[in-house]
């Protein structure tokens, strides 16, 4: 992997080489352009399709958006920080925070904003990777896809979607410059972020109706702001952060053994969400209409202290008959009703085993990752490597996800994987490296085999974590300290390698 290329002209516009190349920079491509950084590394890009930093943090500022997991662990080990206002953070200050590191490490100048990949292509006999974007032809030794999984807003597929005539957009792409106030509003969707949507927008406008298809399970949000002695704390007296952090990590750990290894344990948690629930909705109606009908677990828990209460207002109405169509002002559903709306707020959440980034990434055979995960689904080797795709890594790859703690945790550890890989490949003087088909399989064997006995896979529920092979390729069937151990160095001998021939010339820094 280190030779001396030089820029080919494509057109009026060279192209640009880069030893690396990262896709994407939301918590994890950030993470890694900062690790590679402290690695003394110079010559790499990260290439965003955003204006900056901060992925889903950047995009998804809805009403209400905010974090479900407590702030202290929703952060970067290297980077605490003592300033949270509140135990669990809202959008607009974890923004700021991950642009606040982007900034303090000097990782800015990195960066091709605006820059819209649209083909990653590998070369076999430069053996390298060839990439298109809005912002011109570039070429890679190894290439990081950090785009994550929570990016291409999935959109519902419903008769007359395309012929409303009012005002639509996805939660995650949120039009600021539509006013809700005094208008009649449908919002599509009952996942995590329709939850925190529906009691911001209820009050403002004149009404609301909900379009549930499965009721979540919803256990309390334990936020309050923090007070000063204890910012003051996490301050200026060594060690109380971080040992908060880790009281924190080891309570939201303990809930693996019900979710991964024994599922009759969320029992406690059921219990908990059912009093929740007797509590918060006294209308008994509409308590049998969001009352989940699988274990809870099964699907991504939820957490709000005033759903309920906004789909007990008495401008707010519940819908769970089956949408038939929507019209040029109306949605009509299965039993014949229509209702008239004005706007309509589609929270369907997002492409995960099926994002559309697939189709751009061509490995070694021709085939696309979305042809190859098409056939033998959407499986890895620890979430950062892929049969068929040399010298490229992958942040947040297949079973990586999680359902109880941060996802940070998780992406610090396969930053680790894929430095220590980075280093592998010039201590060895490698010129490429792909995982073993076999070791691949054997890996997916085994994470299938923990899936099987998880509450993921046994809680009597559908959900966006499988997919259309029927297997749960989206979480992690372990404790995350466990992934940790798996990550810590990078196990050469699980790929397969080829050398790099004495004229390769390292090159000395990215254009």
């Amino acid at each position: 992997m280190s030779r001396k290329v030089t820029d080919k002209a494509v057109g009026d516009q060279p192209t640009r080489h880069a030893r690396t190349i990262v896709i994407g920079s939301g918590f994890a491509g950030l993470g890694l352009a900062i690790r590679l950084g402290q690695q003394g590394r110079t010559d790499y890009l990260i290439l965003e399709r955003g204006n900056d930093v901060g992925g889903t943090w950047r995009d998804n500022t809805y009403p209400g958006a905010a974090c479900d997991v407590p702030s202290h662990l929703y952060s970067y080990s290297f980077a605490l920080n003592p300033d949270w206002s509140r135990s669990f953070s809202k959008q607009g200050e974890i923004y700021q925070y991950i642009r606040s590191v982007a900034e303090r490490h000097r990782v800015l100048d990195k960066h091709i904003f605006d820059c819209d990949v649209t083909s990653v292509r590998w070369n076999a006999d430069d053996a390298r990777w060839e990439i298109s974007s809005s912002k011109g032809e570039f070429t890679a030794d190894t290439v990081v896809s950090a785009v994550g999984g929570l990016c291409e807003p999935a959109l519902p597929d419903i008769k007359g979607i395309n012929t409303f005539e009012g005002e639509t957009f996805h939660s995650a792409r949120w039009n600021h410059e539509i006013d809700l106030t005094g208008k009649r509003v449908a919002v599509i969707g009952t996942g995590a972020s329709a939850i925190q949507i529906v009691p911001a927008i209820a009050p403002q406008v004149a009404h609301l109706d909900v379009y549930q298809r499965t009721a979540p399970w919803l256990l309390p949000r334990m936020d309050r702001p923090y007070t000063l002695p204890e910012r003051l704390a996490f301050k200026h007296i060594p060690g109380f952060q971080r040992l908060s952090r880790a009281a924190i990590y080891a309570a939201r750990e303990t809930q693996v053994v019900g979710l991964a290894k024994v599922p009759a344990l969320m029992r406690g948690f059921e219990l908990l969400a059912k009093a929740k629930l007797r509590y918060e909705v006294r209308d008994a109606e509409l308590r049998k209409k969001v009352t989940p009908n699988f274990r809870i677990g099964c699907k991504r828990m939820l957490i709000s202290n005033n759903y309920y209460p906004a789909l007990s207002r008495p401008n707010v109405d519940l819908v769970t008959e089956g949408i038939a169509e929507i019209r040029a002002n109306s949605i009509v559903t299965k039993d014949g009703t229509e209702r008239e709306i004005d706007a309509l707020i589609v929270a369907t959440g997002f492409h995960v085993t099926d994002s559309p980034t697939y189709e751009a990434i061509t490995g070694k055979d021709g085939r696309t990752l979305s042809e190859v995960f098409d056939e033998i689904g959407q499986q890895g080797y620890k979430g950062a490597s892929i049969a068929n795709f040399p010298n490229m890594f992958f942040l947040v790859g297949p079973n990586v996800g999680l359902g109880h703690t941060s996802m940070v945790y998780m992406i610090e550890s396969q930053i680790n994987y894929i430095a220590d890989a980075l280093a592998t490949v010039d201590e060895m003087g490698l010129r490429t490296v792909e995982v073993r088909k076999d070791v691949q399989d054997a890996y997916n064997r085994d994470l299938q085999a923990k899936l099987g006995k998880s509450v993921w896979n046994t809680g009597g529920c559908a959900s966006w974590y499988m997919d259309k092979h029927g297997n749960n390729t989206t979480l992690w069937p372990d404790f995350t300290f466990e992934f940790r151990r798996l990550t810590k160095t990078f196990d050469v001998d699980a790929y397969q390698t080829t050398a790099a021939s004495r004229n390769d010339l390292k090159v000395v820094a990215a254009p």
